[in-house]
Parts: structure tokens; C-alpha cells; sequence
């Protein structure tokens, strides 16, 4: 009753607590209740009846049960398993010839056979499309979690991660070549190669990620394919998804939000403080621990699209509702997905800063993300020097002061907790690269872990970084490949080491650290998210250091919100650092607050240290909501609605307005209707100088 009274008084009942007392009875307190109907008929109803009524209800499932006994109820294309097929043979002739190289051609036909002999054509050509439609249109997109383990899918074009080992191949005369020295486990950290017959640059590709990773060890787990659209293509792929299946048939995932523990335990201060209450710590603790995780609301999935097959109607499956959080939105499942993660297939369509950006950076230099010379050793040299060191920006850590390193803004790379990682291991390779995004994403797996063991001496591309190392170390020691594969599943889920598994570790040659470092692991992320998100970094690295107003431009626009065009519109390094001082001397809660703003002003430092600027606002030629190049002068101009408290709408407002002619006055703005708030940040901000207050014109009277 008390956790109720709570709950009610967060939500401003004034009656909290006058509730009825809420709690199960006992039978005997359930007789008692009902005893004025005597002995008898109390049994009757307490006891006879509600056992009567269980019993006839029998075996109830929540859900229809599948009619051929499968688990998931997938979406069906007939034409699928061809198209799929051709599909993949075509694009790897293409790459290593005809006929493939034996190592291609069994991967090939392991990943499509599990693939069309478990019913995921369907499931692939889904994503096959989306990924197309969207490269069409113009916008890059990246894979998540483990969906480049399969070469299937980087063959078909949903990833760009090529889980093969690492080689080369001539992308003129189709000659390959995989006998690759063991201390090379990524394609691109290959030296330079050129083919003698043809003299082509040979390419270097293949990041060795076993399929099973994806598909489980049989091949008979539903694929999970989740997507990273740009966040402004996102509306876009999930209309089309409603294009290939039909509106009547694609519902957005419902959730269900519940109370955080830190809310629930400002529910309780401000419940005892209304009531004065004194309450000790320990009360405290326990009283919000009673209502941490009930239902808050109802929301939508941000990127889940539940997909039905054409025979069936969601209300097979799920009543569908608006969320109670945004009633204007689509209609969602009313269970909550993870409710029926093996019942229907979700797919995950996630709006992405990455491709955004790297759309806005093709924009500006003409180069698409596909094009950017990695392959190129003086690049990616250059490039890859950037996450040990600034020098590649022409600064060194001195000069830049705020960081070692020059991933200030690099996505995955630039935070506090990277930029130490990046200071212990200096990477020199996309596999070291690779194994910190590892390390950065999991739970326990690098403080108290890997790090221990970097300082013990144990070299970085030994440690588990990724839960594609468990099982590729453990096969490569003598381990089991079943066994491998089943220990990599239980440690990635931080369920720790079996009997088994940890007996046949110790009976090869591993480590002594192995067994301790697989316990201490609570979660693992996959090797081909890793891969996919350096690939990006790397992409978005190349344009900071050859293209840096570009990339600058970008970066501003990426993180408008933190940027104030009162205060940061400035070519004083000096003044910018007064701002990061201002900002270190706050408590710590409020420097939290304040983490946006740092981050902006860090990048700030930085470019004007390049010679890169940002001017004031122009309040003729500043776009509503855009940055751009000012191409006078090389130097970035902020938009209008960078001003603190100006929206997207009044910023456009304001756009419309100078339309009709220069400003005049500041009472002409005010008749050409810019709201005041505008008007007052613009004077903040030094933009209006030249205009006077009034546009009332003096007559003075000279005596000659």
C-alpha cells in the first residue's frame, strides 16, 4: 500500500493516502470475509468455484501456435531463395572469378544452405531491398550487431563487413590470395600489394568472423538484421517497408517504459518530503526498489517494424493501440516486442548519425563514403595515426591541450573513456582499432579485465575483445568447434564458464588468464559491429584530416544543440578555454549537465587551432537551421536558429521576414514581425551593431 500511495502522490493525487488496503488475502482470511453466507457456501466461492474455473481453462498460450510447429511466423516471398542465390553467386564471381576459390565457394554454400533450408531467404531479400533502396537514394548504411559474420549478407550487399580471412584479390584479373601470415587478422592492415601478371594494386579485404556467430552453430537461429539509416532516410525505409508488404500488414513495435531506479528514488524524497517524513537510507533504498520497474507508459520502438505474413492478422498475435506517449504516432503492437521476440519477426530500421553526416560531407566535397581511399597505405596511414596522436592535424598534444589524441569527434572514438583507452594501447591497425570498439561496448570486459592484462604485458590482440575471439581463440588452441561455439554464446551473455566448458580449456595450451577473464564478463559485443563501426570512424577520420572545414561544418551541424552562437562564435582560443575552466569548476552533477557543451567547445579549440573559423551570425546570409562554408573566406557561418531558445519554425520565420529587404531598424523587425526572443539573442550575440533602435528619422532647424 505504501508503494501504491507513492506512486499516486508522484502522479498529484491528494487522496495517496486514503487507498483501500491492497494485498492478497489468505483462504482463511477470504472465509472469513465471506462467513455471513456460513461454512458451506464460503467453500463454495472461496475454494470450489475459482478451482473449477482453472480447470476447465486447460493449456492456455498467449499466442496462435505456429501450424507447421515452427517457432516464427516469416514473411514468405516465393521468388526469394533464387533471387538470393543468383544474387550471391553473381557478386562473387565478380569479386575472386569463376570458378571461386574453395574457401569462398564453402562458405558459400554452408551460409545458403542453413540460409534457404531454415525458410530466412525471405528475411534476407527484406533487407537486401532496404539497403538497395536506400544506396539509391543516396545514403550510406551501416550494420549492427553480428549480421556481418555472414558472407551471404556482405554478398548480397546488406553489409559492408566481409567475414572472410584476410586477403587479397586482384580486382583485374580476379587472382586471390588467402595463405596470409598469421600476425595479420584484418584484411586492411595487409602491406601493399601488386599483381606481376596485370600490374594492379591488389585489393585487401576479409575480417575472419565465423557465420556461426550469426546463425547459431546449426544455422538455425532467426537472423536479427538490424540497420543503421541515416536518421533523416529513416522515415523513408520504414514507408517502403510498408511498399513491399502493405500498410495492413507492418505495425511499429510497441514498448513499454517502466520507472528508472533514479526516478523512483526522487518518488520517495519528494513523497517523505511533502509528508515530512524522516526517513532513514535504508528505508529510502527499499521503498524505491518497490517501485522500480512498474509500468510507466506505453511508447513506440524508435526503429522495430513488426512484419506479418500475408495469411495472418495482427490481431492473431496482438491488439495494436497508439502509444501513450505520442498519441499522434502509428499504431504499435500493444505487447511489447520482447514479448514476441520468437513469435513475429521484427525489423530493426535505426536512424544513424554516421551516414547523415557522411551524406552532408559527399555533399560538400563531392566524395561518397565508398570512395574514401583506405585502401591507399600513405591514407590510411595518415588516418589511422589520428587515434594515437594529433600530429596528422598538424597540432601536437600540447598545442591542443583538452586531448592526446585527434579523436575529437570521431564517432566511438572521441569519448573520455575511448580517448584513455586510446592513450594505454596507441593503436597502429584497424585490429587493434577494432578490439578497443570491442572493449568500449562490453560490460567488465575492459576495467578490471583486458586492461589488467595490457598492463601485465599481455599484448592487445591476445585479450578478448570481441565474442568472436572466445571462440576463434579457443578453436585455435584444440578446443572443440561445438564446444567453442557454446562457451563463446555463455560468456558473451555474462552467464559465465560450465564444468565442461572450463574443463576443456584447461586440458589445451590457453593462457593462464583465459578462464579468469572469460568469468569476469557480463556482456560481449560482436566482432562485426565493431568493424562496422571503425569502418565509419575511419570514413569520418579521412575527411577530418583532408577535408577539415568540411568535416568541421559537419560535426557543428551533427551537435547543433550544444552549440550557442551567443558565446562560441569566436576565433579566441583563449576565451574558449576560460569556458571549460568555467565548466570544471561546477560540481559534478552539473559538469554532467554540461557534457555537451563541452564536448563543443573541445572541437571549438581545436579547429581554430587549424585555422578553421566560426563567424557571428549574418543575419542576411545565415540559413534557418543550417552551417555552412562561407565561400569568401573558407570560414563556417551558423545558422539562425543556433541562437539559445530559437526553434526550427522561428528561425524560418525569421528567414521569411528579411525577405522583404534589409532591416532598417529594430522597430522595423518588430513590424516585420521577429519575435522579440529573436531580436534579443541576435543584440547578445553582436549581430544587430549596425541597426539602429528606431526608424524615426530627426529634423533639425540650422540658421544660416
Amino acid at each position: 500500500s505504501i508503494y501504491s500511495a507513492i506512486l499516486l502522490a508522484s502522479h498529484g493525487f491528494e487522496d495517496a493516502d486514503l487507498q483501500p488496503p491492497l494485498y492478497f488475502k489468505t483462504t482463511d482470511a477470504m472465509l472469513e470475509e465471506f462467513s455471513y453466507l456460513g461454512r458451506e457456501k464460503a467453500e463454495e466461492i472461496v475454494i470450489t468455484n475459482p478451482n473449477m474455473i482453472a480447470d476447465q481453462m486447460g493449456d492456455v498460450k498467449v499466442f496462435l501456435p505456429h501450424p507447421e510447429g515452427k517457432e516464427t511466423f516469416q514473411p514468405f516471398w516465393p521468388e526469394a531463395e533464387g533471387e538470393l542465390r543468383q544474387l550471391v553467386m553473381d557478386k562473387a564471381t565478380s569479386i575472386y572469378g569463376d570458378p571461386l576459390p574453395e574457401i569462398v565457394q564453402k562458405r558459400v554454400d554452408k551460409e545458403l544452405n542453413a540460409i534457404i533450408g531454415y525458410g530466412f531467404s525471405t528475411l534476407y531479400m527484406i533487407a537486401v531491398k532496404l539497403v538497395a533502396k536506400s544506396l539509391s537514394d543516396g545514403y550510406i548504411v551501416g550494420s549492427r550487431g553480428s549480421v556481418g559474420s555472414s558472407l551471404v549478407a556482405n554478398l548480397s550487399g546488406i553489409t559492408e563487413v566481409n567475414s572472410l580471412p584476410p586477403h587479397y584479390v586482384c580486382p583485374k584479373c580476379k587472382h586471390n590470395e588467402f595463405d596470409i601470415p598469421k600476425e595479420y587478422s584484418t584484411g586492411l592492415d595487409l602491406p601493399p600489394k601488386v599483381r606481376p601478371v596485370c600490374g594492379a594494386q591488389m585489393d585487401k579485404d576479409g575480417f575472419n568472423i565465423p557465420f556461426e556467430v550469426f546463425l547459431g552453430f546449426k544455422g538455425n537461429k532467426v537472423p536479427d538484421i538490424d540497420l543503421n539509416f541515416s536518421g533523416e532516410y529513416q522515415p523513408v525505409a520504414h514507408n517502403y517497408i510498408k511498399e513491399l508488404f502493405g500498410a495492413e500488414y507492418c505495425f511499429r513495435a510497441g514498448t513499454i517504459g517502466t520507472i528508472a531506479d533514479k526516478t523512483a528514488y526522487g518518488y520517495v524524497l519528494k513523497y517523505a518530503e511533502e509528508r515530512n517524513l524522516k526517513l532513514s537510507n535504508a528505508e529510502k533504498e527499499r521503498l524505491s526498489k518497490g517501485i522500480t520497474g512498474v509500468k510507466r507508459t506505453t511508447g513506440q520502438h524508435p526503429a522495430g517494424m513488426v512484419v506479418l505474413p500475408k495469411q495472418y492478422e495482427i490481431f492473431q498475435f496482438t491488439p495494436i493501440q497508439h502509444p501513450a506517449d505520442d498519441m499522434s504516432k502509428d499504431f504499435t503492437t500493444h505487447f511489447d516486442f520482447t514479448s514476441m521476440h520468437d513469435v513475429l519477426v521484427k525489423l530493426d530500421v535505426l536512424g544513424h548519425d554516421d551516414p547523415t553526416m557522411l551524406r552532408k560531407l559527399q555533399d560538400i566535397t563531392g566524395i561518397a563514403p565508398q570512395k574514401v581511399p583506405l585502401n591507399d597505405p600513405e591514407v590510411f596511414k595518415k588516418v589511422i595515426s589520428l587515434f594515437s596522436s594529433p600530429e596528422s592535424l598538424g597540432l601536437t598534444a600540447e598545442e591542443l591541450g583538452v586531448s592526446e589524441s585527434g579523436t575529437l569527434g570521431i564517432p566511438e572514438f572521441g569519448t573520455p573513456f575511448v580517448r584513455g583507452m586510446l592513450k594505454e594501447t596507441r593503436p597502429s591497425s584497424m585490429e587493434e582499432l577494432i578490439r578497443i570498439s570491442g572493449l568500449s561496448h562490453g560490460t567488465d570486459v575492459w576495467v578490471g579485465n583486458a586492461q589488467d592484462l595490457v598492463h601485465q604485458g599481455v599484448p592487445l590482440r591476445e585479450c578478448i575483445c570481441t565474442r568472436d575471439d572466445i571462440m576463434n581463440q579457443l578453436i585455435s588452441y584444440g578446443v572443440d568447434s561445438e564446444i567453442s561455439f557454446k562457451t563463446m554464446e555463455s560468456v558473451r551473455k555474462g552467464k559465465g564458464l560450465q564444468d565442461f566448458m572450463e574443463s576443456a580449456i584447461a586440458a589445451v595450451d590457453a593462457p593462464p588468464w583465459f578462464i579468469d577473464s572469460c568469468k569476469k564478463i557480463k556482456y560481449m559485443f560482436p566482432k562485426a559491429h565493431a568493424v562496422a563501426y571503425v569502418t565509419m570512424a575511419l570514413r569520418i577520420a579521412y575527411f577530418k584530416v583532408f577535408y577539415p572545414a568540411a568535416y568541421y561544418c559537419c560535426f557543428l551541424a551533427r551537435n547543433a544543440e550544444s552549440f550557442d552562437a551567443t558565446r562560441m562564435a569566436t576565433d579566441s582560443v583563449p576565451a574558449l578555454r576560460e569556458m571549460i575552466e568555467a565548466i570544471k569548476a561546477l560540481d559534478k552533477n552539473e559538469q554532467k549537465l554540461k557534457k555537451g557543451e563541452n564536448d563543443m567547445l573541445e572541437i571549438l579549440i581545436e579547429m581554430n587551432l587549424r585555422g578553421v573559423h566560426v563567424k557571428p551570425i549574418d543575419i542576411y546570409r545565415s540559413r534557418a537551421t543550417e552551417f555552412i562554408i562561407d565561400e569568401t573566406d573558407g570560414a563556417i557561418l551558423p545558422p539562425i536558429n543556433a541562437l539559445p531558445g530559437v526553434g526550427a519554425a522561428a528561425a524560418e520565420g525569421f528567414v521569411q521576414a528579411r525577405q522583404g529587404g534589409p532591416f532598417i531598424s529594430i522597430d522595423d523587425m518588430v513590424r516585420r514581425k521577429v519575435p522579440k526572443g529573436i531580436i534579443d539573442m541576435l543584440t547578445k550575440a553582436g549581430c544587430l551593431q549596425d541597426i539602429p533602435e528606431t526608424s524615426q528619422v530627426t529634423l533639425f532647424e540650422f540658421e544660416i
